[in-house]
């Protein structure tokens, strides 16, 4: 048995169709006994919505209800997943970032994780849940709700996935693993085997889009070992 955090993307979760989808995959892992905990992002399109929304309404929105606001995207994903789930026979539980608690800084818009609790995650999964978090999201000492920026939802499943002592973290996206360059525009890329942190890091840097520079820095801080997945692929 593994404990594994999947981590999936808005363009995974965009639709009734790619939900369904992820809940297969999802059961595939509960079916060979690991435990199961999944980090979402907003659907597909979503969090631009809301940030357009922020704009419409005030040029000096406030950071702090700014952060309410776009939070809201993943809030319905881990809804909507936990709830298909249950509805087919699949134990889960959905927790928000602040019933966790994530606990971040306080700077609105590009918070940073400062500490995660495993005690409720720990406690779900040896219940045989399977526990769906909403990426991007956290609380400050204070009880305000914080979003991490853009691409915070990788973040926020390295560091669930170092605090819970997870033996992978999978990140599901439209490639199915790492290339020397972007497959879709090239192709006769390669696709690497394995990589190390520094060689994802450098890749980062450079502009492959896989992964988020702090993401890979996470999981280097904390040993966490990162596989990229394909959520548009079987791989059962």
């Amino acid at each position: 048995m593994s404990r594994i955090v999947m981590k999936f993307g808005g363009t995974s979760v965009g639709s009734v169709e790619r939900i369904n989808h992820v809940a297969d995959i999802v059961r595939s892992e509960v079916d060979a006994k690991n435990q199961v905990v999944v980090v979402l992002s907003a659907m597909a399109g979503e969090t631009d919505r809301l940030v357009n929304l922020t704009k419409d309404l005030s040029k000096d929105f406030p950071a702090s209800e700014y952060d309410v606001v776009i939070s809201s995207g993943e809030q319905v994903s881990v809804g909507a997943l936990s709830g298909l789930l249950n509805s087919s026979g699949v134990k889960s539980q959905s927790l928000l970032g602040w019933q966790v608690p994530i606990v971040t800084s306080s700077d609105h818009k590009s918070s940073r994780i400062e500490a995660i609790s495993s005690k409720i995650i720990l406690k779900l999964l040896e219940e045989n849940n399977v526990v769906i978090i909403p990426g991007f999201q956290g609380i400050t000492s204070e009880g305000r709700v914080t979003t991490l920026g853009r691409g915070g939802s990788d973040t926020s499943a390295v560091a669930i996935a170092a605090a819970i002592k997870a033996d992978f973290c999978d990140i599901y996206t439209d490639v199915d693993g790492v290339y020397t360059t972007d497959p879709n525009k090239v192709p006769d890329a390669k696709r690497l085997d394995k990589i190390s942190y520094e060689e994802m890091l450098e890749m980062a840097s450079l502009g492959a889009k896989v992964l988020q520079t702090r993401s890979v820095e996470t999981a280097m801080n904390n040993d966490v070992v990162l596989r990229v997945l394909s959520s548009f692929f079987r791989y059962w």
